[in-house]
């Protein structure tokens, strides 16, 4: 139980901002430990207390939960004070934009600025530079977290102890299915693409004017899921990009802009903020190909004739996905889908959209494929798509032979908890930690 604890202690740290302390100012204060220059108040404690228990109500009676979060904190303020001391580097320019989007989108709760101002017990600037402050905390542990795991393996022999030591823990493996698919988007008129080229070109000008990146992916960019954010797209691992779009942020070097980059979507200029070994800190702008008014007659017909010569055994799906398939990331691998960076071909069919799960739902049987089928994303424009199911694993109990990609991920992310608890605790050694009784 006590790991479980320090977990959700942990967790919660990550996802909230401290604005709640105000709400237990009126009481008698203390501190109650002390990292290094920093100091820790019980009234921080407790307001994280009493926000965790509000969360997560299997937790209502456990007495350990104020020491569990007390330890979860001194072990946030330990790796911060780390970061400093290896002067360790954050895009700033990204913080205070995702702070400004975090503080507007809190501002939209409340019915004017003065309620949330008295609700929260601060001004509003006070309330910008809190979740400023979190937000940089959060990006500084979170970069050394992946400095500490970067390179980190499990050999068969480790997996294979793991999954001794934790068998009766396992729950049923939930039902899992491999899938391809052949996307096909109706053909962009020469006279869309001519506006866009021309918007990307006018944004790229102002840019070697001295124009700022993030201000104007905030202006101009039509990625939803990136501009407000100033086209800050995070820590991406390497491969989960584009290939044409993952090229040529690779080659740049840290806070260069490419030259205009074409994929799918339309046309992208790419700023790289940092490179890791196996991932990239990227930001862009998107100009993207308007389709709307495509006509999507011929990627019909041409779906229809694929899946028929898959079904009479003219072809292979994944020889024609390769070969037609308008989904790059997905084609070069003869159409397989992969769910996020994961090179797992198997994933819960859960983890589609309705839209997609329904469809998957028809396919009984290994080999079946779908009628053309369209498909409209929650982003980008709409396409027509064909899938195959590759293969349908049931529910089952956990089997280290047949589950061993699962087996691997789990001890692997078990061996980075115990390095990232023992490089801490080493910390604790050598960062003044002191204290007292919550």
């Amino acid at each position: 139980m006590k790991k479980v604890l320090r977990n959700v202690a942990l967790l919660f740290l990550v996802g909230n901002c401290s604005l709640q302390a105000s709400a237990l100012a009126d009481v008698a204060d203390r501190i109650v430990a002390v990292v290094g220059n920093e100091v820790i108040f019980k009234s921080e404690i407790d307001s994280r207390e009493l926000m965790t228990r509000m969360q997560y109500p299997q937790l209502k009676q456990e007495k350990g939960l104020s020491r569990s979060i007390l330890e979860g904190v001194i072990d946030q303020k330990i790796m911060l004070a780390k970061a400093q001391i290896d002067s360790v580097r954050i895009d700033e320019n990204a913080v205070v934009s995702m702070a400004n989007d975090r503080f507007r989108d809190l501002n939209a709760k409340f019915a004017s600025k003065a309620e949330m101002e008295s609700r929260l017990g601060k001004s509003s600037a006070g309330i910008l530079e809190a979740i400023r402050q979190e937000l940089r905390n959060q990006q500084l542990v979170d970069t050394l977290r992946r400095k500490k795991s970067a390179g980190v393996t499990v050999s068969y022999d480790e997996v294979m102890a793991f999954y001794a030591a934790n068998k009766e823990q396992f729950p049923q493996v939930p039902e899992e299915v491999s899938v391809s698919q052949i996307l096909k988007y109706p053909p962009v008129s020469e006279e869309n693409r001519a506006q866009a080229r021309a918007t990307i070109e006018q944004i790229r000008a102002e840019l070697k004017a001295g124009a700022d990146f993030a201000t104007l992916a905030k202006q101009y960019s039509q990625d939803p899921g990136s501009a407000k954010a100033g086209g800050d797209l995070g820590f991406v691992p390497k491969g989960q990009l584009i290939p044409s779009f993952e090229n040529a942020a690779y080659a740049l070097g840290e806070g260069k802009i490419s030259d205009i980059v074409e994929t799918r979507y339309g046309y992208h200029l790419i700023q790289l903020l940092s490179k890791e070994p196996n991932s990239i800190h990227v930001r862009h702008i998107l100009i993207v190909f308007d389709r709307k008014a495509g006509d999507f007659s011929g990627a019909i017909q041409q779906l229809q004739a694929l899946r028929s010569d898959v079904l009479s055994g003219k072809d292979t799906f994944a020889h024609l996905a390769k070969k037609y398939s308008e989904d790059p990331a997905s084609a070069t691998l003869g159409g397989q889908i992969l769910l996020g960076a994961s090179s797992k071909p198997t994933f819960s069919p859960k983890a589609l959209r309705p839209q997609l799960q329904q469809i998957i739902a028809t396919l009984k049987n290994v080999g079946d494929i779908s009628e053309p089928q369209k498909i409209e994303p929650q982003q980008g424009e709409p396409f027509y798509a064909i899938f195959r199911l590759n293969e349908r694993i049931a529910t089952h109990t956990i089997n280290p032979e047949k589950d061993y990609a699962f087996l691997e991920e789990q001890a692997l992310a078990n061996k980075n908890q115990q390095i990232f608890n023992q490089w801490v605790q080493q910390l604790r050694k050598e960062i003044y930690v002191r204290t007292s009784d919550i």
